[in-house]
């Protein structure tokens, strides 16, 4: 729930949009929102709940506008959940296993988005270590951590320590990919 909360926050989108939100989700996912937001499926609405409208994610790429996905399965502990592959741009976050049919899917990328909640183990997130491992396993160019904790330690101590070619990612940040 800590990625879904602020879904009903999207009815200031609907109301500059003109639109319904699209919602890229699994089959799991739609449930579990359609339930922690069931007033926003209701049959009769009330005025200015969110409007969403879903698409589903499995295992087969999707085009969102001219981008191709490649959905990633990964763990968030037990759970399964998404990374994305889009051209050489990997994206994965709130994971700590990625399963062995994953792997070919994430060679070589130029750019790596990947999360380190912090240095110590976490029951559902990649330690800076084990993030750092990927990245140089799977031969990533340059590679961004996120979902980074509080008790990673402070940003510019924690990227001295870093290898060439890892860096902390920061609010605002822009990647360019081809």
């Amino acid at each position: 729930k800590d990625h879904t909360a602020g879904l009903d926050d999207v009815r200031a989108y609907n109301f500059i949009g003109k639109k319904s939100i699209t919602v890229w989700a699994s089959d799991r996912v739609e449930q579990a929102l359609r339930n922690d937001f069931h007033y926003a499926f209701a049959e009769t609405k009330y005025p200015g709940v969110p409007e969403i409208q879903f698409e589903r994610i499995t295992d087969v790429p999707f085009s969102i506008n001219a981008l191709s996905f490649q959905p990633l399965e990964v763990k968030h502990h037990k759970l399964p959940v998404h990374g994305f592959r889009i051209s050489d741009f990997v994206y994965i976050t709130d994971a700590n296993m990625i399963p062995s049919e994953t792997w070919p899917k994430i060679q070589s990328p130029k750019v790596l988005v990947i999360n380190a909640l912090r240095k110590t183990q976490h029951i559902s997130h990649f330690t800076l270590q084990e993030a750092v491992d990927i990245a140089r396993e799977i031969k990533a160019e340059k590679t961004y951590l996120l979902h980074i904790s509080h008790q990673m330690g402070r940003h510019d101590l924690v990227s001295e320590e870093l290898p060439d070619g890892v860096e902390i990612a920061y609010d605002g940040l822009t990647i360019e990919v081809d």
